[in-house]
């Protein structure tokens, strides 16, 4: 995508992909959809809303396909796109926690086959093992621990919050404000941005992890038996040149060599991304791992406090039993039979 800064040029490259009236429009469709779809007490306007949000869909899918006819993708693009929109609204507009979770797990799903789509399968299954595996199974403990349990009187355990959406006009506002904004710098790009200088090129990446570079290296047949990457002897790092394209192995009698870098020696996305978590971030795991333990710990909390009001709530019961019984008791023998109780 070509990045530029003078606004002639980006309204050219933002109608390239798709014009800007059928975006905007779209947009405004899908708020008044999504915004109609949110759970609401009056019966019959969510399924209206519902169709909304899908000839919104529809329309910028039309807008993309028709303005790069020649470029479109295949048809599972459509299919994973239509499952990953229809779960997502589904996410936020159904009433019962559980099935919104369920939802979740569809559009993590069908998000994954689009990454499949675009060869980045570590971002496929990232978002399967810790989306739909780890982070949904922590949601539904804390949904199970903090959601009441039915009542005589109210048979559905819903919670105020669950049957009505609270604010749904400004969230829907925000959201696709915020959408329409998002997708406009996409396609037009910004021209005042510039790259950090300080990121981690494949081969610098590469010259980390020696082993692998052993092991490349015997797959093409330049790694000789008994030979080994190199290592400097004050610092303790492999003696590989990435400016040089040089790499310095040794052998058990100490001799070394130099062998050219091979062609097939290259990084891969995972060990990018595995260096950026590990390596420079790594208190973002750290952060999740206490947003997680602070979640379960207030649905502890929660369901602490509904198991203490049953207990009061049953102790009530009880006191008014035992005073009714004591009243029949005092009315007498046939007070008691005639009300059924012998």
């Amino acid at each position: 995508m070509t990045r530029v800064s003078r606004d002639g040029q980006g309204n050219a490259a933002l109608e390239s992909f798709l014009s800007p009236l059928v975006l905007y429009l779209a947009c405004a469709l899908g708020a008044a959809g999504v915004f109609l779809a949110l759970p609401r007490r009056a019966k019959g306007v969510q399924p209206i809303g519902g169709l909304i949000a899908a000839v919104a869909g529809g329309l910028a899918v039309l807008g993309l396909t028709a303005a790069n006819i020649a470029d479109r993708p295949n048809i599972y693009f459509y299919i994973f796109a239509v499952v990953a929109l229809g779960g997502a609204l589904r996410v936020i507009t159904h009433q019962r926690p559980v099935y919104a979770a369920l939802f979740f797990i569809l559009t993590i799903i069908a998000t994954a086959g689009l990454f499949l789509l675009l060869s980045a399968e570590f971002m496929a299954f990232a978002l399967i093992i810790v989306y739909a595996g780890a982070i949904l199974i922590t949601y539904l403990f804390v949904i199970m621990l903090a959601t009441q349990a039915p009542t005589e009187d109210a048979m559905e355990g819903l919670a105020d919050y669950d049957i009505e959406a609270r604010e749904p006009l400004a969230a829907t506002v925000v959201g696709f404000v915020l959408l329409a904004v998002l997708s406009t710098m996409v396609f037009r790009g910004l021209g005042q941005v510039t790259p950090r200088g300080d990121a981690t090129s494949g081969d610098e990446i590469v010259a980390m992890m020696p082993g692998r570079v052993e092991t490349v290296l015997r797959r093409e047949g330049v790694l000789q038996s008994g030979e080994r990457v190199a290592l400097d002897g004050e610092t303790g790092r492999p003696l590989i040149d990435v400016k040089a394209r040089t790499i310095t192995l040794a052998s058990g009698t100490d001799a070394t060599r130099l062998v050219p870098w091979p062609p097939s020696l290259t990084a891969r996305n995972v060990e990018g991304v595995g260096l950026a978590l590990i390596g420079r971030h790594p208190g973002t795991i750290e952060i999740a791992g206490v947003i997680l333990l602070m979640a379960m710990l207030g649905a502890v909390v929660l369901s602490r406090k509904q198991v203490q009001l049953d207990e009061a709530e049953k102790s009530r019961q009880a006191r008014t039993l035992a005073q009714s019984m004591t009243a029949n008791g005092a009315a007498g023998p046939g007070a008691i039979r005639g009300g059924g109780v012998a």
